[in-house]
């Protein structure tokens, strides 16, 4: 059973600000969408630059110029966008009362 991605249209708003961002985006959603994941050990099999923080999943994307936050519940098969960053956003840290 492949995962639920909750929204896509923050991945569409984050490429209307930084283009470059969307394919590798849209290539992340592409495997994920498929992927029948039980854990962050089988996501790194896929992506291994997955790293669990708190409740979070962060991938790196477009050879980690930009971090995507999601939220996964395996059990469920849902992934939730929670936040598309910067690579300095990301380091902010903001993002991480989220996780």
């Amino acid at each position: 059973m492949s995962f639920i991605i909750l929204s896509y249209s923050r991945i569409r708003e984050f490429s209307l600000i930084y283009p470059d961002a969307k394919e590798p985006l849209d290539r992340w959603y592409e495997i994920t969408e498929k992927a029948d994941w039980e854990s962050i050990s089988d996501a790194r099999q896929e992506l291994p630059h997955a790293d669990a923080i708190g409740d979070c999943t962060c991938f790196n994307i477009g050879g980690n110029k930009y971090r995507l936050i999601t939220k996964i519940i395996y059990k469920k098969k849902k992934i939730f966008i929670k936040h598309i960053l910067t690579h300095s956003e990301y380091d902010k840290g903001h993002w991480k009362d989220d996780c």
